[in-house]
């Protein structure tokens, strides 16, 4: 079974839906911790200011064929489609242990 790895960068207080939106597309869970973000903010100028450096951070891991709808549930969940919402990247997972599967 192949693994994919969504991160997913929001502002912070945002997680919670959007990994509400990611479990209802198919994730079996996430991870969100907090992180501090830097250069966005200057980039945007004045609308930058609005932006927290606060931020949540998301990580999902999903089998393969889960991946589009897990993404994209994310990405409209956070309105990562608007600047200065976050960002969300996928990776592969060469190696992973412990994932359940719902069939399980």
């Amino acid at each position: 079974m192949e693994f994919k790895l969504i991160t997913c960068i929001v502002q912070r207080g945002k997680a919670d839906k959007a990994v509400d939106a990611a479990m209802k597309a198919g994730a079996q869970g996430a991870t969100i911790f907090y992180a501090r973000g830097t250069g966005v903010r200057q980039k945007l100028g004045f609308i930058g200011r609005l932006i927290q450096a606060e931020k949540e951070v998301i990580i999902i891991a999903v089998r393969e064929d889960q991946q589009e709808n897990v993404f994209g549930a994310l990405t409209d969940a956070a309105k990562l489609d608007r600047p200065g919402q976050g960002f969300a990247f996928l990776h592969t997972i060469e190696k992973a242990v412990g994932f359940i599967t719902e069939d399980k």
